[in-house]
């Protein structure tokens, strides 16, 4: 998020009609919904965690046991098997 003068953005009737509710402070304006991206995934990591998720299915699917992929890939016993089981919906 990066600072921009309201001055040199906006139209004079819009910045005298925010100026009549706030002066002087900074003001976050959200992006619309339907702009707005996913979590991660305008930085890759939303698909650094897909690949891995399948990555640990495929591993489970040749043999491997939860325990081993808990200790490979320093997660919870627990969050193996959440992943496993949200990767079927995917899958």
């Amino acid at each position: 998020m990066k600072y921009n003068n309201a001055k040199t953005m906006l139209p004079e009737w819009l910045l005298d009609q925010i100026q009549h509710y706030i002066q002087g402070e900074v003001v976050y304006i959200p992006r619309k919904e339907e702009v707005r991206a996913k979590w991660g995934e305008a930085n890759g990591t939303r698909k650094h965690y897909m690949k891995r998720n399948m990555e640990i299915v495929t591993k489970h699917i040749n043999g491997i046991g939860i325990t081993d992929l808990s200790v490979q890939y320093s997660l919870s016993e627990h969050s193996i098997k959440k992943i496993l089981t949200g990767m079927k919906k995917v899958i």
